[in-house]
């Protein structure tokens, strides 16, 4: 059985930010920092992806990104695989894997540009983690299903994912203005949606499979008990 793109992306980038949890020529390195691109250090907007500030920042990026990229779920019958990389590989065939890598490696690129636009002469002001490319994952597979239940860990109850996912941007975009809590607010909006945009246009493209359409189908033909459900 061939590793999936996802969990290709997880064990390097797993590797790397424990390297760089001891080795801090590593981490500055490979952080985004606004005045180093300004010099022609362009890399940084995609390498800053590889490092995590800890070990619970490492793991909740990339245990969400194994949820939504992979989805695997057992069943008598054998493994299901409900994620984004596998969505992809059946509307755009052996395309699918490079089409979910790409809109990966693009998202941790584009959620940061307002970032860098902002601070580009901000000689303070660094920033990492994948979460910008896991946000774009996370709401391609809200564009998919629309009514998966989603919630927060450890709490029993969900709600369906576009609820979720309006509240996030909301919240987001709330402790963006607001600041100070030292987490990039702004690259998790950007990235969700830019995960949003890339789907919509590669669906239209190179599938023509009516993404937006079927979303809004479902939303329109829930019940309440697709709305809240209790775990």
């Amino acid at each position: 059985m061939l590793i999936s793109t996802t969990l290709i992306i997880i064990i390097i980038t797993s590797i790397i930010s424990f390297t760089a949890f001891g080795n801090h020529r590593i981490l500055n390195d490979l952080i985004f920092y606004p005045p180093a691109i300004q010099r022609g250090q362009w890399y940084r907007f995609f390498s800053c992806g590889l490092i995590h500030a800890d070990m619970g920042h490492l793991i909740f990026n990339m245990f969400t990104l194994y949820i939504f990229g992979e989805g695997r779920i057992n069943t008598p019958a054998g493994p299901v695989y409900l994620g984004v990389e596998y969505k992809f590989i059946e509307l755009f065939g052996k395309y699918g894997n490079l089409v979910y890598l790409g809109m990966y490696l693009l998202a941790l690129g584009v959620c940061l540009l307002p970032t860098y636009a902002k601070n580009k002469d901000n000689y303070h002001y660094r920033s990492l983690g994948a979460s910008g490319a896991v946000s774009a994952v996370v709401f391609a597979s809200i564009l998919f299903r629309p009514l998966m239940g989603m919630g927060l860990f450890f709490i029993p109850v969900y709600i369906a994912g576009f609820l979720f996912g309006i509240i996030y941007l909301v919240v987001s975009s709330i402790m963006d203005r607001k600041g100070g809590d030292h987490i990039n607010h702004s690259a998790h909006i950007y990235g969700a949606v830019f995960g949003i945009g890339f789907t919509v246009l590669l669906c239209k493209i190179m599938g023509n499979y009516p993404v937006l359409r079927l979303f809004f189908d479902e939303i329109r033909n829930m019940s309440l008990t697709d709305l809240v459900q209790f775990g």
